[in-house]
Order: structure tokens, then sequence, then C-alpha cells
């Protein structure tokens, strides 16, 4: 599966983004989605992941509540709707896959899409 995310850009304190992830491949809907960013400060950190065998779903602490993350399989597309963003929200934000319908580690992930750009000013 190669992928591409995208729709990152510059938004205020408070503000809302929807981060989208492309796929390409015919079997999209066998693997989980995760949305990893890229801070200075905390290194690569999950954020999200929708399971492929049931959409369950996964936050982090410090998104939850406030992230929610979709799949559309029919377009093989994965969303991560973003609103009440703050300054620790900025980083590069990146979609990947996984065979493991509980996917948490980076490790467990294989496919890897190039990054979107999330900064968000105070």
């Amino acid at each position: 599966v190669q992928l591409q995310a995208s729709g990152g850009g510059l938004v205020q304190a408070g503000g809302s983004l929807r981060l989208s992830c492309a796929a390409s491949g015919r079997t999209f809907n066998l693997y989980t989605v995760g949305w990893f960013r890229l801070t200075p400060g905390k290194g690569r950190e999950l954020v999200a992941t929708i399971s492929y065998r049931d959409r369950s779903t996964y936050y982090s602490n410090s998104v939850k509540g406030r992230f929610t993350i979709s799949r559309d399989n029919a377009k093989n597309m994965a969303y991560l709707q973003m609103s009440s963003l703050g300054p620790e929200d900025t980083g590069v934000y990146s979609c990947a896959t996984s065979g493991r319908a509980r996917a948490r580690d980076v490790y467990e992930f294989d496919s890897w899409g190039q990054g979107t750009l999330v900064t968000v000013s105070s």
C-alpha cells in the first residue's frame, strides 16, 4: 500500500483541520490505519488508529476528545479530523498502515506516507 497524507497547514489555536490519507492498492480494507506525528519535543507519537477488522479506534490521551479518525474503504481514504488545536499539536503528521488489527507500536506499521505539516499558532 502506498500512502499520501495531505491537508496540513497553518491554523490558529482553537481551530480545526482535516487531514486526508490517500492509499493506493486494492487491499486497503485489510489494513489498520494509524496517524502519527513528529514533533520537536516528543519525537514520533502515535495519535490515532482505526482497525481494519471492526473499525474500532484508538486515540492517544493527548488528542482524545479532540481528534476523530475515520476511513472510507470504497475510496481508499482515511481521515483525521482535528479540532480545538493548540500549539502542542504542531508537527508533521503521517499516515501508516499495519496488517495487525490492534497495532499500536510504530514498528507494527510497515507502509508510511509522506507527512503533512500542521502548524498551530498561539
